[in-house]
């Protein structure tokens, strides 16, 4: 599996970048509408995330329908136990993802740490970027309630579908319709194609209800890196999953 052919051209890239456009309105239109309705609507706002993943897992196919491609154009890597080629894509995936999570570790809970302790003191337009609001009470390591859970449901329900969806279809999309560029990252090409999907999943967190989560762009910038680096969107399922739980471990220890 290798990162997307450049296709671009006139009518074809521009009818690219509109589907793109539309069916990214759609989801983030589904996700706003249902944190909207939520404080009325209960079973609605306690399965966002549900919907969030279903509009990411099923538009994809809408694009494919409309302009072709298969599941593998988009990196989306086949089920392990499907054959041995399929097996042998899982294992590379999960030591990209493992080698670069363990790469991870020691920077993310440095700054978490630095943040917390600096947070008293930064001016107001910076801790309006910030989630938390008070200094971390007596850190100890401790997991969140429901750990096997939290696991489950980052893998399954929040990265896999948003990975998919942004790294798989819409990167691959805009890679297609605008070229790889030629701005070198560790041996990635990252275009305007690359750039503009980060932003595009930033944006998409707005749909929270909440400016501070416009701050995934920074690791999104990582997983679209892995997505192009190993033509696969595995790695960068494991690599989204093990960050978000990362972070919720340092809540729970903090807090």
């Amino acid at each position: 599996m290798t990162a997307p052919a450049d296709i671009r051209g006139g009518g074809r890239g521009l009818g690219l970048f509109w589907e793109v456009l539309v069916l990214w309105a759609l989801a983030f239109g589904a996700i706003a509408l249902a944190t909207a309705l939520g404080p009325a609507v209960p079973w609605l706002g306690r399965n966002v995330k549900a919907v969030a993943a279903a509009a990411f897992l099923f538009l994809p196919v809408v694009g494919m329908r409309r302009s072709g491609g298969t599941w593998d154009d988009l990196g989306v890597p086949d089920l392990p136990w499907r054959g041995r080629e399929a097996a042998r894509r899982f294992l590379v995936d999960l030591g990209w993802g493992l080698g670069v999570f363990a790469l991870l570790v020691p920077p993310v809970v440095a700054g978490f740490y630095l943040m917390l302790w600096l947070l008293p003191d930064l001016p107001d337009w910076i801790r309006w970027w910030i989630p938390y609001r008070s200094a971390p009470v007596s850190p100890s390591l401790r997991f969140p309630d429901g750990m096997l859970l939290h696991v489950l449901d980052q893998v399954l329900v929040v990265a896999l579908p948003e990975e998919v969806f942004f790294r798989g279809y819409v990167q691959t999309r805009l890679r297609q319709a605008w070229g790889a560029g030629g701005l070198r990252i560790l041996g990635v090409r990252t275009g305007a194609y690359f750039w503009v999907t980060q932003l595009l999943f930033a944006v998409a967190h707005l749909g929270d209800l909440d400016a501070s989560r416009l701050t995934v762009f920074f690791p999104a910038i990582l997983f679209g890196w892995l997505r192009e680096r190993t033509g696969s969107i595995g790695a960068s399922i494991w690599v989204h999953a093990g960050s978000n739980l990362l972070l919720k471990v340092l809540e729970a220890s903090s807090f």
